[in-house]
């Protein structure tokens, strides 16, 4: 009989992979979206509600799987989740019409409900302290977008973007099977029969809850907007084809996906709050550094008129947008620390609300962009819309932590005065 040990790590990475490869699927449409957009000549606001068509279901579906994952387990959940893609995956391939890849969307999307059932699911395998570090690995999942990129491109170049589906339909198969051989269920970590689905969904009125979801609709929500969106703006605002414009979109994707356990771990180690205040920071610097659009301007000199030119080119642009990959990984991890923290018996239903949230915030940004784009003709616009995201976390985070930050400052004043 296998050790607890083993199983704890065997449920982490086999949940990991299978993560992986949901958000695989789930963002597919951040590359596949390209060739079809020409192929149905879509414009900017249609291409957003393409792309963020599969996250508006997969996050309508988090609330029910969370508490689905509370009650009935984590393993056969996410299990008869990932089967029941299969098929909408395949089907994808014979879509010819708008609204066909926008029904088919929605179904393919149910995928980014994984989320909310292996966070629960591998969180109850830890100790409280383990927590942060085991969510942030099976987080890392979020490298799927990466992934996507990396792969889709040359699965179009051979075949067409009618052979993304196919392969997809049998690595979503493949990766199911290989989940139920390697994970457990434990009926202890299931919540008594005695708590109702009112009571859970209660917590929705929960302030802390509420201010976790803003905090992630950033985060998380603005990952999954960019993860969509930025291989597209490669393309439109640098000229890249789609193989190089997707590899540098990966170079955004890739540590807002792996970088994530570093985030449980600091969020352990240094505490949720302070994690979090420092990555809205971050996200405020580096949002307000890419809002700039490209700009020429000629100003009138002692010698005459003289030109000058301001904004990112594409290194620079990359380098920037690493960095805000890099502080949403750790901070989607440090506000599920709050919540592990803060509500430890409802783990489930509670993650199932945020994770809506972020995964909402995913489906209108992008969205949001593309009529940016369409009204104001500003391809950066996005980013002024990101950057008024953070300042209300920033302003938000302020006001409702003061009273926490006081207590913290006069328990220190108290062990500075005991230790003389």
């Amino acid at each position: 009989m296998a050790s607890q040990t083993y199983k704890q790590y065997a449920v982490l990475a086999s949940s990991t992979v299978s993560f992986t490869i949901c958000f695989m699927i789930w963002m597919m449409f951040a590359v596949l979206g390209i060739p079809i957009k020409q192929q149905l000549g879509l414009n900017e606001t249609e291409f957003g509600i393409l792309a963020a068509t599969p996250v508006l279901s997969g996050s309508l579906i988090r609330v029910p799987l969370g508490i689905w994952t509370d009650r009935f387990g984590g393993r056969i959940v996410l299990f008869t989740l990932m089967l029941a893609c299969v098929v909408p995956i395949y089907v994808m391939q014979f879509a010819t019409q708008f609204w066909h890849f926008l029904a088919i969307g929605l179904f393919v999307g149910l995928a980014g409900g994984s989320f909310s059932v292996g966070t629960p699911y591998v969180a109850r395998w830890f100790r409280k302290e383990q927590q942060g570090l085991a969510m942030g690995v099976f987080g890392a999942g979020n490298a799927g977008s990466s992934l996507t990129k990396l792969i889709a491109p040359s699965i179009i170049a051979i075949g067409g973007w009618q052979l993304v589906p196919n392969v997809y339909a049998a690595v979503m198969l493949v990766a199911a099977i290989l989940f139920w051989v390697f994970s457990y269920h434990d009926p202890k970590h299931l919540v008594s029969s005695k708590v109702s689905f009112r009571q859970q969904l209660a917590l929705i009125k929960n302030p802390a809850v509420m201010r976790y979801c803003q905090y992630y609709s950033v985060v998380f929500g603005g990952y999954v907007a960019l993860a969509l969106w930025m291989t597209k703006y490669y393309v439109a605002e640098y000229g890249f084809d789609i193989k190089h414009a997707a590899f540098l979109a990966a170079c955004f994707s890739l540590p807002g996906g792996v970088l994530r356990a570093m985030g449980g771990w600091l969020s352990d180690k240094y505490g949720a709050y302070k994690v979090t205040w420092g990555v809205m920071w971050v996200c405020w610097i580096a949002f307000f550094i890419l809002s700039y659009p490209q700009t020429h301007f000629i100003i009138q000199t002692v010698k005459g008129p003289q030109g000058f030119d301001i904004g990112l080119n594409a290194t620079m642009f990359t380098l920037v947008l690493f960095g805000v990959g890099v502080a949403m990984a750790v901070g989607k991890a440090s506000v599920f620390k709050f919540i592990a923290d803060e509500f430890p018996d409802n783990i489930g239903a509670v993650s199932g609300v945020v994770g809506l949230a972020g995964g909402m915030g995913g489906f209108l940004l992008p969205i949001m962009f593309g009529a940016l784009v369409d009204i104001t003709g500003v391809r950066s616009s996005s980013f002024m819309l990101l950057y008024g995201t953070v300042c209300v976390s920033l302003i938000w985070m302020h006001f409702s932590f003061r009273a926490v930050r006081r207590a913290e400052e006069q328990k220190d004043a108290q062990l500075a005065t005991a230790t003389r």
